[in-house]
């Protein structure tokens, strides 16, 4: 029985995604309310933890800096920064509003990559070109294949600015492979499909991906300071047009 096992796989062009867990995990305490005022029970629970593993068929990949654990085969390593075309300040300030590196550590030729373990967990999916696009929830990017590029999109609305939420976001397009950081297991994730003529509202701190498609509002749930603050939603995500919404509606659980 080996200490890890593979719980998905993707692959594309060259590039071969896995998802690992750990077998054999360490156990931590975890205090439960018993109902009486300070009391509490305690129980031993598992902690899970996850490992990216990247194998390269003569191809390429981009994984955030600081993430690789160990690699072998014949593979060459080089730094690239993402939208290259922009400037130093403004990569550094996209960077800053969406709290994802202005670079990547690309890896080229034929080999396997090997992640360092994470408590997060790790979605694999695949683009097959422009009109797969998405908006990513801050510092979930991870992995892609190298044909799939990370920019930085700014939304017009201009009360996203107040929502806590930032009026800019990651966004990945192009083909391939692609994996991203989640609070929670690909099980526990809901997907909306966004019909035209319909609207998806959505609390921004339960939000992981979405299309590029959609055209999105970030505001208030309702007209009107004193509205607003007597719905107790705050800022939101109003989406409408066609795509969908991927949503992680346990992510606060503990």
């Amino acid at each position: 029985m080996t200490f890890r096992q593979v719980i998905q796989e993707e692959s594309r062009g060259g590039v071969t995604m896995r998802v690992h867990r750990f077998v054999e995990k360490k156990m931590v305490a975890r205090g439960i309310p018993t109902g009486v005022e300070g009391q509490f029970h305690y129980i031993a629970e598992p902690t899970e933890v996850y490992q990216l593993e990247i194998v390269l068929d003569n191809a390429s990949a981009l994984i955030e800096p600081g993430a690789l654990q160990y690699s072998y085969g014949n593979l060459t390593a080089d730094v690239v920064r993402h939208e290259a075309n922009k400037g130093f300040f403004a990569r550094a300030a996209a960077s800053a509003a969406t709290g994802e590196s202005a670079h990547a550590t690309r890896y080229t030729g034929s080999g396997t990559i090997w992640c360092e373990p994470v408590r997060k967990h790790f979605i694999l999916a695949t683009m097959d070109g422009p009109q797969d696009a998405l908006l990513l929830d801050d510092r979930a990017f991870y992995a892609c294949a190298a044909d799939i590029s990370l920019t930085t999109h700014m939304h017009k609305s201009v009360s996203g600015m107040f929502s806590g939420n930032g009026l800019a976001q990651p966004k990945i397009t192009g083909t391939g492979v692609f994996a991203v950081e989640s609070p929670v297991a690909v099980h526990e994730i809901d997907e909306v499909t966004v019909l035209p003529g319909q609207e998806v509202v959505v609390d921004g701190d339960f939000m992981l991906m979405y299309s590029a498609s959609l055209d999105v509002t970030i505001g208030p749930l309702v007209k009107g300071l004193r509205s607003a603050m007597r719905s107790g939603e705050g800022f939101v995500y109003k989406m409408r047009g066609s795509g969908s919404v991927w949503i992680t509606p346990s992510s606060r659980i503990a």
